[in-house]
């Protein structure tokens, strides 16, 4: 830093000689006196303590600094120049010594002698704010600078430093709003919509470096703090309220209905659903009043609407039953925007619907001691005051016609709906005051009794009272009790059915013992049973078994199986199918202890049936005699079948081995 400065101190030498036509340290008559330098380069804030230049003075002269020397920079101690000040390149980048040698008071020499002060990184970037608010429309394009680099940069009194601006929040997500155009340029810049209903103000903090890297040293910054206030805009038309859907930036506009009679011109405003006529400026911010208005649907002038409150009124009597469609407009006072919805209106015949109270009996209560002007409250629910209200139903505008008046008691008077006490109750006791309700539009009367007791402290909320008023009868209770019953036997009868339906098959077997299918004379084999009855334990005394030709099968007549469950003939295979060299294979009737039988429960595969047998003798080896019984005939029944298998009877004399 400071590079351009260094450069013009030295052209300012023959510049010094151009003006004065002579090199320093010479005079216009001899060159007596001089000096050891007359160029010195420093470095601002160094304190230089040792001489600055030897000064040569002939006998004779005496030298002296000049009035055009920097003030308090140099001082001339004996023959030599110190420099006093500490240089500071920004007050003063360069420093000039005037010398003056004398004979009397006559210059003889005037020499110059200069001090270039070198720029240093001494001084900390400076904003001209600490904090700084400023305002921000809420329909300022993205992109859209929002506030000038000029009014947000920083100054740095060492001026050849290049300022390096970063931006940080403050606010959560307030960078993705705002950023600066560069490093080098602070101008603020919007960069994504603003939103006031979501996010009204802003904080980010400014800072300035002078230096490119920040862990170069010296370095210096300076912080500065923008506040930024987003302002509503009016981007939003009036709303119809209650709106059935708003998401903040629209609403799905409400619309109203009513019923008013004909014939009957009412005096008060319509009621409508689900309310009144009620429309806010969309931009909540702004908040424009509201002007209403009719533009279409009004048949007749029929209905009169407020400008400034919406209530909507009648003007004149319907005469016959129609429906009314009204458009409704809503402006922003500006008449800069507004929105449109309807109001139907139906008329109809009330002829018919007599004015009537909501119970044929009220039960109140007051506490005994209450003054005069003390409300009546209502005895099922003491908390809550007790009112009085006569209807029409289906035609809620002319309820509000409604008046109210006692005619048996001077002790209680009615305001409005509300029963109040004109005496003091001094005294535990019950009262029947009839209430008389008039409809001010058509004259229709109705009366009601109030049942109001005294009593010392308020009572617990009880339910409804019997009496005139209960909802239901005995008799009601009881013919819904039977109807129930009898749907709940039907209920039973067809649970009943379905169950028969669907499990008899189960009950079938459970009601009766199955007989045990007819004994089979057949010739079973032990290996043919389960497991739990077949015993595979080899004996250590086997019994010897009689000859199977001298066996004699069991007297009675055969099966139709017997002949395919007889067991094949154990004659030895033909020599042609024994492989050449084979042992001979041991016969059955051989010994009885020469055969041993082994029985697989491996199935033959399908459409063959039966299973399979292997006899080896003594010395196993890998020719084995195979023998396969049979599958009983397809016309035998599978229960004999199965119960031959498994017999346990058999006697081993007439088992096949």
């Amino acid at each position: 830093m400071g590079a351009p400065a260094l450069l013009w101190p030295p052209l300012l030498l023959p510049l010094i000689i151009v003006l004065f036509g002579q090199p320093p340290g010479t005079s216009a008559q001899n060159q007596a006196c001089s000096v050891t330098s007359e160029y010195f380069e420093i470095k601002e804030n160094t304190n230089v303590s040792e001489p600055l230049a030897n000064i040569s003075v002939p006998n004779g002269q005496q030298v002296s600094l000049g009035s055009s020397s920097t003030p308090s920079a140099f001082k001339i101690a004996g023959d030599q120049l110190f420099l006093t000040a500490i240089p500071d390149y920004e007050e003063n980048p360069l420093l000039e010594a005037v010398l003056e040698c004398k004979t009397g008071e006559s210059v003889v020499t005037v020499l110059r002698v200069f001090v270039v002060v070198q720029d240093v990184n001494d001084n900390a970037p400076e904003f001209p704010f600490t904090i700084k608010k400023h305002d921000v429309a809420e329909d300022t394009r993205v992109g859209s600078i929002v506030i000038p680099g000029t009014e947000l940069e920083a100054k740095d009194a060492d001026k050849d430093d290049t300022l390096i601006y970063t931006l940080q929040e403050v606010t959560p997500d307030a960078s993705s709003f705002f950023s600066l155009v560069g490093q080098n340029n602070p101008a603020l810049r919007l960069e994504k919509t603003l939103d006031f209903y979501k996010i009204q103000s802003m904080t980010l903090k400014l800072l300035a470096r002078d230096t490119l890297e920040e862990d170069k040293n010296p370095s210096h910054t300076a912080t500065a703090t923008l506040v930024l206030n987003v302002l509503p805009a009016d981007l939003r038309t009036p709303w119809f309220l209650p709106c059935s859907f708003s998401d903040g930036y629209s609403c799905i506009q409400a619309q109203y209905h009513g019923v008013v009679p004909i014939g009957y011109t009412l005096p008060s405003p319509l009621i409508l659903s689900p309310g009144p006529i009620y429309a806010v400026d969309g931009d909540q911010g702004i908040n424009q009043p509201i002007i209403y208005s009719i533009v279409a649907g009004n048949t007749d002038d029929t209905f009169i609407i407020n400008a400034d409150s919406g209530n909507l009124t009648m003007a004149k009597s319907i005469p016959r039953p129609m429906t009314f469609t009204l458009v409704v407009r809503a402006d922003q006072v500006d008449m800069a925007r507004y929105s449109i919805t309807q109001a139907i209106v139906d008329a109809g015949n009330a002829t018919g619907t007599p004015l009537q109270f909501s119970r044929n009996r009220y039960h109140g209560t007051v506490v005994l001691g209450s003054k005069a002007g003390t409300e009546v409250k209502d005895r099922t629910s003491p908390s809550e005051i007790l009112r009085i209200q006569a209807q029409y139903p289906g035609f809620p505008d002319l309820d509000s016609a409604t008046t109210y008046q006692i005619t048996n008691s001077s002790d209680f008077k009615m305001e409005e709906d509300v029963m109040l006490t004109t005496v003091a109750m001094e005294h535990v006791d019950t009262f029947y005051v009839e209430v008389e309700a008039t409809n001010t539009v058509t004259m229709d009367t109705a009366t009601t009794v109030v049942e109001i007791q005294v009593t010392e402290q308020e009572p617990p909320i009880t339910g409804e009272p019997q009496g005139e008023d209960q909802r239901f009868s005995t008799v009601d209770m009881a013919v819904l009790g039977g109807v129930l019953g009898a749907l709940l036997l039907l209920a039973l009868i067809c649970l009943c059915i379905l169950i028969h339906k669907h499990y008899r098959h189960r009950f079938n077997c459970c009601s009766g013992k199955v007989s045990p299918p007819p004994p089979l004379s057949v010739y079973d084999n032990l290996a043919f049973f389960p497991d739990h009855k077949a015993s595979w334990l080899s004996t250590s005394n086997p019994q010897p078994q009689p000859d199977p030709e001298t066996a004699r099968p069991p007297s009675g007549p055969q099966s139709p199986m017997s002949s395919s469950l007889t067991p094949p003939s154990s004659a030895p295979p033909s020599p042609e199918l024994r492989a050449p060299g084979s042992p001979k294979t041991v016969q059955a009737g051989d010994s009885p202890l020469a055969v041993r039988s082994i029985l697989t429960k491996e199935r033959r595969p399908e459409g063959e049936g039966g299973y399979k047998a292997v006899w080896f003798g003594k010395d196993i080896r890998e020719e084995a005699d195979v023998v396969v019984l049979n599958e009983p005939a397809a016309g035998v029944d599978s229960a004999s079948a199965s119960g031959s298998e498994g017999s346990d009877e058999d006697s081993p004399n007439q088992s096949y081995i």
